[in-house]
């Protein structure tokens, strides 16, 4: 897992593909929490979501790089 504590608030989460999976709403324990204007649609709208820091491949400035495509990594979050 990647050292989640030189993530920030509002930096922008891309999958492996550079595809806009969510924005940093601050790091929890070994869990990134997402905002909830990135917290999709339907029943899913309006509350926060989580990614595992397991899935960081790295960060380059602002912005956390994941090791699965954005598609793919939204299927890992979960809700809170």
């Amino acid at each position: 897992m990647a050292d989640l504590s030189s993530i920030k608030e509002h930096f922008e989460v891309i999958g492996a593909d550079g595809v806009h999976v969510g924005t940093v709403d601050h790091v929890d324990g070994d869990r990134i929490k997402l905002t909830k204007k990135d917290s999709g649609e339907g029943s899913h709208k309006g509350h926060h979501h989580y990614i595992s820091g397991g899935l960081v491949a790295g960060v380059e400035g602002n912005k956390v790089r994941l090791s699965a495509n954005g598609d793919v990594a939204v299927t890992f979050e979960e809700e809170a």
